[in-house]
């Protein structure tokens, strides 16, 4: 559940990019910077998935505000799953899944070490493939065209495989461990 809270920036700008993205984009990088005070003042350590959005989404509402006010919603779209795709890839190139950071540190402690990185791993792919997914989906509407519900919908359902994955992964992997 806490891996899902590191993406409420980016569950926030979608759901509400359609009403303004100027205003999506600033209460994005508002709860962004919500969640990354809140983590750092638990643990003095960032998070890569709340730093990434924390950068991405002033980043982006600074330039769409003050440089480039002409960037279009599906760009803006693509933008952002391109770099969260990104950062979750580069985050398994590493050997550190991003998930791991989300992880209950019980965990570590009633899994063998291997078992636990392989299940982060796993989660990590699906979201990283789920972003490839949006990326391209988006980059499709913005640069050839294609009707924004194509966009969505590509989303929703990368997004509803990624969360059910999540939840459902782990247990099922658990019941495959070996019994002491």
């Amino acid at each position: 559940m806490t891996l899902l809270f590191g993406f409420t920036p980016f569950i926030l700008f979608a759901l509400l990019s359609r009403l303004s993205a100027d205003l999506a984009l600033w209460l994005a990088f508002a709860a962004a910077f919500v969640v990354t005070i809140r983590d750092f003042v638990e643990s003095p350590s960032l998070r890569l998935l709340d730093g990434a959005s924390l950068a991405l989404f002033g980043l982006l509402a600074l330039i769409r505000g003050f440089v480039a006010p002409e960037l279009s919603l599906p760009v803006i779209r693509a933008i952002v799953d391109a770099v969260l795709c990104l950062v979750i890839f580069v985050s398994l190139l590493r050997q550190r899944p991003f998930s791991l950071q989300y992880a209950s540190r019980n965990s570590t402690q009633r899994w063998p070490i291997e078992a636990f990185l392989r299940v982060n791993q796993r989660i990590s792919l699906v979201w990283g493939l789920a972003f490839a997914a949006m990326t391209l989906a988006d980059s499709a509407v913005a640069f050839l065209s294609l009707p924004f519900y194509v966009g969505i919908a590509v989303a929703v359902v990368a997004l509803a495989i990624s969360v059910t994955f999540t939840f459902l992964y782990p247990t099922l992997a658990a019941e495959r461990l070996p019994r002491p």
